[in-house]
């Protein structure tokens, strides 16, 4: 090559460089605009897949709150739009007309709260209707809240725009403006705010939000659960005359004040028909149509309140056997009333007067159906439970137990007086309509699913007797569907504490004892544990393999079945369900807690 060919290649390549630096530069521009429209579009498409199984699986709670803010909208409208046509505008104003749109949508809630807590009814309609399919009533007590802040909001709107708007507003009004009112306030007119407070139709409106206010304040499960916790940095700065606040505000929570201040709701009725009945702009009974709301569910509430009354009486049960086990689990057998039928799934109110003569808590059912007995087991977590729990705690030390638990039943249970209500439908009892099932529990949440468990082999049984007496007396039967479908039971349960095992064991040594077949597949997992495969668990699982293979029986559990460690891997566990199950629907009944588990 000569040197002026070297020397005009270089200039070539100089005159090239920042042509194609220019070049690089719109191609980089042009990848990350092309990777962010790219990133943008797929972000799109997760949102909108997501969005699309929020609605698919909240439908039916979308339509019913939808349909509720529908009324309570069209309510407030009507009623806004008919007093911004008549005279008491022209004096009040907006004020009335919010006021009076407010009113009626409190109607209507006050009226629409006692529907979700009418329990035999939606149990009634639920299991004899196919309302069900449409109608969320496992979210009925979700819902009577969502009904609760409706009213408050009422209650906001309607007493602020009243005593901060309307009556002073009347109060500065000319003669002239004045006059139109005479028919409803009288020809003195008002000369003050008191007059206004001491008539009928104040005093009532005050009451019933004072009232309403301590009844919201310790609805919460914050208060209700006794779960107020003073900051420690905070309690230490308290002066010497406020170092016993804490205490007494631990004392003052819980369950008691939750029930005593909510049945406040008797006197708020009675104060609000009365309320509703003395206005001041309607003076015509027809217009007065506060009863009218409130009327049939009033009626239905009060003949639930008899029902159970009258059930009391027939339902009460005596204690069998009872077991304290770790982690502050009681386990009560109790004797099973004549007549008494439920599901597996379902759950009964239960009554101790021995600790609290008014106090009605609820527990799912831990025995089948065809049991000749009923049993419960409940954790200590609020003051009624961990009384109960404390009691038989200490009879099991005392020297008419034996060491287990068990008991002949000491003299001093005769003081127990235990009364049951129900039982009342759960989401869990639909299971029978599949044949092949997935349980999650999540620790004492797993006592319905124990049920579940039970059932599906008593009913099995009980199927395969059926079928081999067709069998020997050569009736056939028709084809037709079969009231229980269930073949096949994958029930998982998780728990952070060994100590919860000990009473899971109970349980599982039944069901073990029964499933001859093995149709139920069970999986317990520890989830204080780390993974299995983790070097630090290593040991762990090394000695739980050897005590298997030599008696049996899992180290942890103390039953045929084996304790896995961590939490289970749910992709695994979907993936080799639906290997096994080829073109059949599977089902997953859990509690609604453990739905951000899974």
């Amino acid at each position: 090559m000569q040197l002026y060919q070297l020397e005009t290649l270089l200039q070539q390549g100089i005159l090239e460089n920042p042509r194609k630096k220019k070049l690089d530069h719109e191609n980089k521009e042009s990848n990350t605009i092309k990777r962010y429209h790219k990133g943008r579009f797929k972000q799109l498409v997760i949102n909108m897949w997501r969005g699309f199984w929020i609605v698919k699986e909240n439908w039916r709670r979308i339509w019913v709150v939808g349909l509720w803010l529908a009324i309570c909208v069209g309510l407030f409208t009507w009623k806004f739009i008919q007093y911004k046509n008549r005279a008491v505008f022209e004096v009040m104003g907006y004020c009335v007309t919010a006021a009076k749109g407010a009113a009626e949508t409190l109607k209507f809630n006050m009226a629409l709260i006692l529907l979700p807590v009418c329990r035999n009814t939606i149990t009634l309609i639920r299991t004899k209707t196919m309302l069900g399919v449409v109608v969320p009533f496992n979210d009925n007590i979700n819902f009577h809240k969502v009904i609760a802040g409706g009213i408050a909001i009422g209650v906001g709107v309607h007493a602020g725009a009243h005593l901060t708007c309307d009556f002073p507003r009347l109060l500065h009004a000319t003669d002239e403006q004045y006059k139109p009112m005479e028919q409803f306030f009288g020809k003195e007119r008002p000369n003050n705010y008191w007059w206004f407070l001491k008539g009928t139709e104040g005093w009532t409106g005050l009451v019933m939000v004072f009232l309403m206010v301590v009844a919201f304040t310790f609805a919460p499960s914050l208060f209700r659960q006794n779960k107020r916790k003073l900051p420690k940095a905070l309690i230490k700065r308290l002066p010497k005359a406020l170092k016993g606040l804490p205490e007494a505000l631990q004392k003052f929570g819980g369950f008691n004040t939750f029930w005593y201040s909510h049945h406040l709701f008797v006197i708020v009725y009675i104060i609000f028909l009365v309320h509703g009945y003395y206005l001041y702009l309607s003076k015509k009974w027809y217009k007065k149509t506060t009863w009218m709301y409130v009327a049939v569910p009033i009626l239905l509430y009060a003949c639930e309140r008899l029902i159970r009354a009258f059930r009391y009486g027939f339902q009460a049960v005596n204690i069998e056997e009872f077991k304290v086990f770790p982690g502050n689990v009681l386990a009560l057998q109790m004797s099973k009333p004549q007549g008494f039928e439920y599901s597996s799934g379902q759950y009964i109110y239960l009554n101790c007067s021995f600790i609290s003569p008014f106090e009605w808590h609820p527990f799912s059912l831990t025995s089948a159906p065809d049991d000749d007995y009923l049993s419960v087991h409940i954790r200590g977590s609020g003051d009624w439970t961990k009384k109960l729990n404390s009691t038989f705690s200490k009879l099991c030390e005392s020297p008419s137990t034996n060491q287990s638990g068990f008991s002949g039943l000491p003299r001093i249970l005769i003081k127990f007086r235990l009364l049951i209500d129900g039982a009342f439908g759960a989401p869990a009892q639909d299971y029978k309509e599949y044949k092949t099932i997935l349980l999650v529990g999540l620790g004492i949440g797993a006592t319905p699913l124990i049920s579940i468990v039970k059932d599906v082999l008593n009913k099995t049984k009980q199927k395969n007797e059926n079928e081999l007496n067709e069998m020997e007396s050569g009736n056939k039967r028709e084809n037709k569907k079969p009231s229980f479908a269930t073949e096949r039971a994958y029930f998982y349960w998780s728990s952070r504490e060994e100590g919860s095992f000990q009473w899971f064991k109970g349980a599982m040594d039944e069901v073990a004892e029964k499933d001859i077949d093995h149709m139920i597949e069970v999986h317990n997992y520890c989830t204080s544990v780390y993974e299995e495969g983790d070097a630090r668990s290593a040991f762990i699982t090394m000695l739980q393999t050897l005590y298997h293979a030599k008696n049996g029986l899992d180290a942890v559990s103390q039953t045929r079945f084996k304790t896995h460690f961590s939490r289970p891997n749910w992709e695994d566990a979907f993936n080799n369900i639906a290997a096994k199950h080829v073109d059949q629907k599977v089902e997953y009944i859990h509690k609604n807690y453990a739905r951000k588990y899974i």
